[in-house]
């Protein structure tokens, strides 16, 4: 029967998905090649001093890109800091300097990386006014970087790729704001709750008081999902109950999460005219997905030990509500995508079975992906693959008709190292450092030896890749953590979005070249097995050698 019920919500999952990647795709497709504004956004428009039909160079963009960033980054801080004197803040303090920065910094990266109780820390106008606004613009920003890499494939000769205002509203107004809509009534309708009722006494069934906290979550709840962000409105996250209460809203958010990022290869396909090249790149993300759920289902099914083998299962850490399936879905899907919501204790999977979201995060979370950033990061990966592919029959590469020179390989090559520079070097300045291994030793880390070196990569892995999940034994708020980790989501999110609007800039530059007889056909099968082959050679196994000193020797022992 478990057997059975997993694979009706995987095949069910899969359905919903297949329904939604044409008309979602051609709906995100036309809404950012469109001429047309809506009266709001003329509006906006006028308000900032923007010309919309202004198309910016790469550079330029890219400064939209930062200047928004920085005041976002600045404005979340200010809002908490200031929370003891707003309204709705439910008599909570001021939240102190560091944790102020590392939530800035988090939610401004698309991260959402928690190191805190939200619901013994930030008021109702922090949550809303602060945190949720940035779900929708830090995602709106991932969409549009994504976009401008399609334009530069897509166009010829041009010095501009598009305008980062304009990509900015219609992401946010246009896609996120009505789906975001619809999918938090569906989540009030599953029991999710949505309120300003605060703190509410109850009798437990034991005769004790609790306070248990309310708040408007259905409508946070659903952009963290639809935005890939993550960030939970309760410290539990999407185990919570009043997050998350029952097996079909749990399928529900895993539809949340998966929606955009594999329904943009086909906006893909159709900017650049070829819907194969689209179906090439889903074939891409999907084949990764499958295989990594099912590694994740098997070990955590099968968890070695003699707990997990007289409960049927790895069970601890995991809500009797989804079950060990509906928790590695969950894994799955949070950590291939760059949502980093969790429904289960990533940290009380198996040793092999924790592992897997940490490869997941290391893949460059492409399969699907972050909202846009999942795009760009395989489409950066297919220029590689191009590359190499051209490098074996001698020919100069060339990808949908543009070629790529050294500049554009150096360009990915930069892509791909940066976020193993910063997981590798933050790892290791943690135990380098004689006053940060001690306080990290003392402090952080509870459950010492392999398993803490496994926390510690994890979150540093996490913070890089712009996921938001933790092995939740590490205490992270802390000042090393606070600092280290903000520095890495805001250096993981930025610099690869720079890396990425250059090459966008060179690629749209390109005259198209004509295909010949030596050109690799970019939409067939065997080009589909060479981007995975490339994916995992050249991103996972980067980080062999310390998965070897933390999961893999966990495992293993």
């Amino acid at each position: 029967m478990g057997a059975f019920l997993a694979v009706a919500q995987a095949a069910t999952l899969a359905l919903i998905l297949a329904l939604l990647y044409r008309p979602l795709g051609d709906y995100m497709a036309r809404l950012y090649t469109s001429d047309r504004d809506w009266k709001v956004e003329r509006g906006l428009y006028r308000l900032i001093g923007i010309d919309p039909r202004a198309e910016q160079s790469w550079p330029a963009y890219l400064r939209g890109v930062l200047a928004f960033s920085v005041v976002g980054l600045l404005f979340v801080y200010a809002m908490q800091r200031a929370q003891a004197v707003l309204p709705y803040s439910l008599g909570l303090p001021a939240v102190p300097e560091g944790l102020s920065f590392n939530t800035a910094a988090s939610f401004v990266a698309n991260t959402n990386w928690q190191s805190y109780s939200p619901e013994l820390t930030m008021g109702y106008t922090v949550q809303l006014a602060g945190l949720a606004v940035q779900n929708f613009v830090s995602a709106a920003v991932g969409i549009a970087v994504a976009i401008t890499l399609v334009r530069g494939f897509a166009r010829r000769g041009s010095g501009t790729i598009g305008n980062f205002w304009v990509d900015l509203f219609r992401g946010s107004f246009r896609l996120l704001l009505p789906l975001s809509v619809i999918g938090a009534i569906v989540l009030v309708i599953g029991g999710v709750v949505q309120n300003f009722n605060g703190f509410t006494e109850v009798t437990t069934l034991a005769g004790n008081t609790q306070n248990l906290p309310g708040g408007p979550v259905a409508s946070q709840e659903v952009i963290k999902l639809l935005g890939t962000n993550g960030g939970g409105f309760f410290n539990a996250n999407s185990a919570h109950p009043f997050e998350n209460p029952t097996a079909w809203t749990n399928l529900f958010q895993n539809v949340l999460m998966l929606a955009i990022p594999f329904a943009l290869p086909r906006t893909f396909g159709r900017i650049v005219g070829s819907n194969k090249q689209g179906y090439a790149i889903l074939a891409v993300m999907a084949t990764l997905y499958v295989i990594s759920l099912v590694a994740l289902s098997a070990l955590e099914a099968g968890g070695n030990g003699t707990a997990p083998e007289l409960a049927g299962g790895a069970l601890e850490g995991k809500e009797q509500r989804y079950g060990i399936f509906g928790s590695a879905l969950f894994g799955t899907t949070s950590t291939l995508t760059s949502t980093g919501a969790v429904n289960s204790m990533h940290d009380s999977f198996t040793a092999l079975g924790g592992m897997m979201p940490m490869l997941n995060m290391m893949l460059g979370e492409v399969a699907p992906g972050g909202v846009g950033s999942g795009l760009y990061g395989m489409l950066v990966l297919a220029v590689i693959a191009v590359f190499i592919a051209g490098l074996l029959v001698g020919r100069t590469p060339e990808y949908l008709g543009k070629k790529i020179g050294p500049r554009e390989i150096k360009l990915a090559s930069l892509y791909i190292l940066v976020t193993p520079t910063l997981v590798l070097t933050g790892t290791a300045l943690s135990f380098a450092i004689p006053g940060v291994r001690e306080d990290v030793e003392a402090t952080s880390i509870w459950n010492p030896g392999i398993h803490g070196m496994s926390e510690v990569l994890y979150a540093f892995t996490s913070a890089s890749n712009n996921n938001g999940s933790a092995f939740a034994g590490l205490t992270a708020n802390t000042p090393w953590f606070n600092t280290a980790l903000g520095v890495a989501m805001l250096l993981g999110r930025f610099i690869p979005i720079v890396l990425v609007l250059a090459l966008a800039g060179s690629l749209a530059a390109q005259d198209k070249v004509p295909a010949t007889a030596g050109t690799l056909p970019t939409h067939r099968p065997q080009f589909v097995g060479l981007l995975v082959g490339v994916t995992v050679i050249v991103t996972a196994l980067t980080y062999f050698p310390v998965l070897t000193l933390g999961p893999l020797a966990e495992g293993l022992n």
